[in-house]
């Protein structure tokens, strides 16, 4: 096990306890209205008086009625017909997350967010701080809890995959490790649909393959997987072996790129769906980066799962492009080469490697290249119209036909 002493990096995978329902609970609290729903039966969700829409986060109580994360609300109602629900709200949860986050950055700088609701953190920089850092998570754990009411769960690890992977043991409020050193011991065991990556469609196919532990999967012969799960098989194999070299990323997100996120308050379960939410994503990256006067030379599609798993794709551009129908084109494209066909949560498109108009470097253009300027500059003048109209009449004054009837689909983020 490493400790403070040696030169290999350690880090933390914090992870707030079922967010959105903490989150929620914390602010009734606070404003003295409602109850503690974490004390209690309870969900986030749609409408239950309605019954209609799915379950995004659950109280410990009403796990005890084998409630889960994603089914729909009329099925936890079954199960649960005393069950409390709050609708989701977005606000609150992205100033919740502001606020944990300046506080985490505050005990070390070296932050990697996940999503709204996790981070990496690199235990590295601030070791001589402490015993162990078994010491450093346990007081972070504690402050956070003293400090806003909720709890986190903290993996810690030598490898980031496997710190991710420890924080989802038991909850709430715990801290687990999961050393390479302790894979065979504490992960092997596991099903493979407890290894992070690896989704409804991913196990089924490990299954037909007669894989049902991650050590089976850990010892599976790799071009095996590849073949019947491209890429991705191969990540699983490394993610079972605890195989991965990543190093935390401070950069900031507005630093990366510009991006946009739809989270969506019915599973996405068709191609149709998931490209009328694509191309609304497209249109606000592409506006996006149109009024900051910048290209983009890569796109990256990111998926989360009903599973709330999540997979990510990116791809260059032939020339370096700022338009609507450019990153929709090829977002879909990343969609295909991604979508294992499990329901989808959450959808979103990141432009990034961004270079200011005013810089672009003269490109080389092949053959077949050339016979698109003009078509190319077309589409400019299309979408440099639309953004004037927007920003002259409003947002929702133009809007494409395809968009039409979706706007209540999703939530941005």
């Amino acid at each position: 096990m490493a400790d403070k002493d040696t030169h290999n990096r350690i880090f933390f995978h914090i992870d707030v306890n079922s967010a959105f329902l903490s989150w929620t609970s914390v602010d009734n609290l606070e404003r003295g209205v409602g109850e503690d729903l974490r004390l209690v039966p309870s969900i986030i969700g749609g409408d239950i008086a309605k019954r209609h829409g799915i379950v995004l986060a659950k109280s410990m109580p009403a796990k005890k009625f084998l409630i889960q994360t994603g089914e729909p609300i009329v099925n936890a109602m079954r199960k649960c017909p005393s069950l409390l629900s709050a609708p989701p709200n977005h606000a609150l949860y992205q100033e919740k997350s502001r606020q944990l986050f300046a506080y985490l950055s505050t005990i070390c700088p070296d932050i990697e967010q996940l999503s709204i609701d996790e981070c990496y953190m690199d235990y590295t920089p601030i070791s001589h701080q402490y015993e162990s850092p078994l010491e450093a998570a346990n007081a972070i754990r504690i402050s956070v809890y003293e400090t806003f009411g909720f709890t986190v769960n903290i993996g810690i690890s030598d490898k980031k995959v496997l710190a991710k992977m420890a924080s989802d043991f038991k909850k709430p409020n715990l801290v687990h490790t999961l050393y390479q050193s302790e894979i065979q011991e504490k992960m092997w065991p596991l099903p493979v649909s407890a290894l992070y990556m690896c989704g409804n469609s991913s196990t089924a196919v490990l299954h037909k393959l007669g894989i049902v532990t991650i050590g089976e999967l850990a010892f599976a012969d790799p071009d095996i997987l590849v073949s019947h799960l491209k890429s991705h098989g191969r990540l699983l194999w490394e993610y079972a072996n605890g195989y991965d070299d990543s190093l935390i990323s401070t950069i900031p997100a507005a630093a990366k790129g510009i991006g946009n996120s739809i989270t969506l308050t019915e599973d996405v379960i068709t191609i149709d769906a998931a490209q009328q939410a694509l191309l609304h994503l497209s249109e606000s990256v592409a506006a996006r980066l149109r009024a900051d006067r910048h290209v983009a030379t890569v796109v990256c599609v990111e998926i989360k799962y009903s599973t709330f798993q999540s997979v990510s794709h990116q791809a260059n551009f032939p020339i370096a492009t700022n338009t609507t129908e450019d990153i929709y084109t090829l977002a879909c494209r990343l969609f295909h080469e991604l979508w294992d066909l499990t329901p989808i949560r959450l959808l979103g498109i990141r432009a990034t490697k961004l270079i200011a108009e005013d810089n672009i470097p003269p490109q080389q253009l092949s053959l077949f290249d050339t016979v698109l300027p003009r078509s190319n500059e077309k589409q400019r003048q299309l979408d440099g119209a639309i953004d004037s109209i927007r920003q002259r009449y409003g947002s929702s004054s133009i809007t494409r036909g395809s968009l039409l009837h979706t706007k209540d689909s999703f939530h941005k983020h």
